[in-house]
């Protein structure tokens, strides 16, 4: 005899994600792991990202108070993919090389290198984009799960095609519109350079949280006549130190946005304290609250998130759950408001 899945039961060993017994057929949102942090270029750890995600996950009450049920719906969490974890394995120790050395330098050797990088990264990207763009043409809604941010590329391609005039809420610590960052074309910190060059299906990219940049990035930024829009983190504070709220900075941050809405999220993107062992932590950033918060504001304002990623969470060296805990509660929040 089947026995009825309780929502409020301590999740079964083995379960899927938030302890769900759904399968891909089953759900209405599929989440995609990606563990691929080649590119990383200050600490690793994000290609264990997905793995401790889920395991947090089954520690997560199921019933929220904005968002009801949305387990309901269904929620289905994919197996890891092998084929990422062997190109991550095999592009880390082409990338160790490039990285140690600060970029190719004019180097043959460290040249042929990236270009084994580069040569990985695209047949991440192609696995990506082709399992996302079946999910979204199955009607799923779909979430990646990564892994470095360079995983977001082949997500925010199958998203952007299939709904063209789309916007991207980006929260993170960085642009990411360094070109070729370290000699790698798809570098981690070049993913929103790749898709505002190689994507004209997205009108709008919407920057939150922005907090350690370079130059060159925030001149592109400003050249893109109003394509690429920053909210740096220091000015978001600066004024709400001097009396603006954060409902008010929000409805201004997403003014710009269309209807639909597609959020690629760094983890790095909330106060470090949160995501400790994240790739590139800086000082600063986003409370849990204000989060989650401006992605409800995405819906409550009309309008549709029509599909997320959540890039660099990372376990500590040592293990502990913190990160993944963090990164599992605000999944869930991504979740529930992609499903309302």
């Amino acid at each position: 005899m089947t026995v009825p899945f309780d929502p409020s039961a301590a999740a079964l060993p083995g379960s899927g994600v938030f302890g769900l017994p759904h399968r891909e057929d089953e759900a209405a949102l599929v989440l995609l792991p990606v563990p691929f942090e080649a590119t990383t270029s200050y600490r690793g750890g994000t290609a264990r990202g997905p793995e401790a995600i889920l395991s947090a996950s089954r520690q997560v009450d199921l019933f929220d108070v904005e968002t009801g049920r949305p387990y309901e719906k269904g929620i289905a969490m994919l197996p890891l993919p092998e084929e990422v974890a062997r190109l991550d394995r095999l592009a880390r120790a082409s990338a160790e090389k490039v990285i140690a050395a600060g970029g190719t330098d004019g180097s043959q050797e460290l040249a042929r290198a990236a270009r084994e990088v580069d040569e990985a990264c695209e047949r991440v990207n192609a696995f990506v984009e082709e399992r996302v763009a079946g999910l979204v043409r199955a009607g799923k809604r779909a979430g990646v799960v990564g892994g470095d941010h360079s995983v977001a590329l082949g997500s925010l391609s199958a998203h952007a095609r299939r709904h063209p005039g789309m916007g991207v809420l980006q929260v993170d610590a960085h642009p990411d519109l360094r070109v070729a960052y370290q000699g790698f074309t798809y570098s981690h910190a070049s993913v929103l350079y790749n898709a505002a060059r190689r994507l004209p299906e997205i009108s709008r990219i919407v920057q939150v949280g922005v907090r350690d940049l370079s130059e060159e990035e925030q001149i592109f930024a400003r050249d893109s006549g109003g394509r690429i829009l920053q909210h740096h983190d220091a000015a978001l504070a600066g004024a709400r130190l001097e009396g603006e709220s954060w409902a008010s900075q929000v409805a201004r941050i997403l003014e710009p946005l269309p209807e639909d809405v597609y959020i690629t999220f760094d983890i790095d993107g909330l106060d470090p304290a949160l995501c400790p062992h994240t790739g590139t932590p800086v000082p600063g950033g986003l409370s849990f609250q204000e989060a989650t918060f401006l992605i409800g504001a995405v819906v409550r304002s009309g309008r549709r998130i029509v599909g997320f990623d959540l890039v660099e969470v990372a376990p500590g060296p040592a293990g502990g759950e913190w990160d993944g805990n963090v990164g599992a509660r605000l999944l869930y929040k991504l979740a529930g408001w992609t499903l309302l």
